[in-house]
């Protein structure tokens, strides 16, 4: 198969790892990639929102197979742009249409779709510019700390959490009145706060059926501790400690299987990832959000655990015939550590050369944001290497992501020093 996988962050080159390990990729193209992905595949300078230009490619290069990482080409309909092109509909996209998708585009679609499949979810309300001061008034019947979240997408820096009422008051005018986070703030939600502990389970389905993938948990704040501002991510583990028997059992029975029954119920074409961000309060598992892809870092500790042949899963979901395969897992526990630039989240200075890749020894190094220039491998994101390990449990696997990083080198590089630590 010819394949091409859309995206260019350290999830699109751990899926292109892991696809290239399948006897059935024959070549494998990654748009527009990085540097990690360009030493084995071939990067394609295409933007995965340039639906036009993907067609051209894709029929150029006889593509038989698309892979989406991101959200933003879900969002804005890339399934149903193959579906409904003669020329391009016998090709699978592994991803969700653009209803499916809104379950991440439209935080109000998620929860309306969770009350009305009796999924567990917190009490909410949303508003818009012209109902900011009901808003207002809706967040003096809650306790702090106050939850805010804009509707739409906001590259996962649109939620607030806030314990002052009065800074809620002031922040819900600054993203509706003020548009903070510009359109996608245009409508807000407010949630209810849940006390509890996150994780996220990743669902793969092909519409009808659907395989679990191993749970992970990632660390979103810039500082130690969690402290500090939201990021993509600053690292990740799994399987996650404290997910026993009897909590995966309440999250599949009370949350994954009523929401691909009620994808089905609804109508709504699904077929590829369903992320459910999960918080654990006193061992009941609440849905905070959907996500319709891979996360990012998590898709650097989830797709090394699977044993399976990952571009074999995708054919199933494509066929509907994901009910055929057992998956396997690797027992071992995975951790991955997110190295960015200084500065990050904000402001950050990119092209700064990187130094140690190759001497990384019983580590694997996803490249996030990088690109080769002049011979040399530099810095071209915030979040810029993914350092992977396994180990026997989850301290083991940081403990030799951190050895390795070690040997690791850009100005102003960046780690957190305590992934995990609140599972000790």
């Amino acid at each position: 198969m010819t394949i091409l996988l859309l995206g260019s962050g350290g999830r699109e080159h751990a899926f292109a790892w892991k696809m290239l390990q399948s006897p059935l990729c024959s070549k494998l193209f990654v748009a527009p990639g990085n540097a990690g992905t360009a030493s084995i595949a071939t990067n394609v300078n295409l933007s995965p929102t340039d639906f036009e230009a993907i067609k051209t490619f894709v029929l150029q290069e006889k593509v038989t197979m698309v892979v989406v990482g991101p959200e933003d080409p879900l969002v804005k309909g890339i399934f149903d742009y193959f579906q409904n092109d003669e020329s391009l509909k016998h090709i699978p996209v592994i991803g969700p249409s653009k209803m499916g998708a809104q379950l991440e585009g439209s935080k109000e679609f998620a929860k309306e779709f969770l009350v009305r499949h009796n999924i567990p979810t917190a009490g909410y309300d949303s508003f818009t510019k012209d109902t900011v001061e009901k808003g207002c008034q809706f967040l003096e019947t809650l306790q702090p700390p106050y939850v805010l979240k804009a509707d739409g997408l906001a590259a996962g820096k649109g939620v607030l959490i806030i314990h002052d009422l009065a800074e809620a008051k002031a922040e819900l005018r600054n993203m509706l009145v003020n548009e903070k986070f510009g359109e996608a703030s245009s409508k807000v939600v407010i949630e209810e706060f849940l006390d509890g502990i996150e994780l996220s389970c990743f669902v793969l389905t092909d519409g009808k059926n659907y395989k679990i993938l191993p749970t992970a948990k990632d660390y979103k704040r810039i500082g130690e501790g969690d402290t500090g501002l939201n990021t993509g991510g600053m690292g990740a583990v799994s399987p996650v400690p404290f997910a026993d028997a009897v909590l995966l059992e309440k999250i599949e029975t009370r949350i994954v299987k009523p929401t691909i029954d009620g994808l089905q119920k609804d109508g709504i074409p699904y077929k590829g990832f369903v992320f459910i961000g999960l918080i654990n309060v006193k061992n009941e598992p609440i849905v905070i959000e959907y996500n319709v892809r891979m996360g990012d870092p998590e898709t650097e500790v989830v797709i090394p655990r699977l044993k399976s042949d990952l571009v074999a899963l995708f054919q199933a979901v494509a066929d509907q015939t994901l009910d055929k395969i057992e998956l396997e897992i690797d027992e071992r526990s995975a951790a991955t550590i997110m190295v960015v630039s200084g500065g990050y989240p904000e402001d950050y200075e990119k092209g700064k050369v990187i130094s140690g890749i190759s001497t990384v020894t019983d580590s694997i190094v996803f490249h996030a944001g990088t690109k080769t220039q002049d011979g040399a491998i530099v810095s071209n994101g915030g979040r810029v290497l993914a350092v992977t390990s396994f180990g026997n449990d989850f301290q083991e696997a940081i403990k030799k992501s951190y050895q390795n990083i070690d040997k690791l080198h850009f100005d102003k590089m960046y780690f957190r020093k305590d992934i995990g630590f609140d599972l000790l």
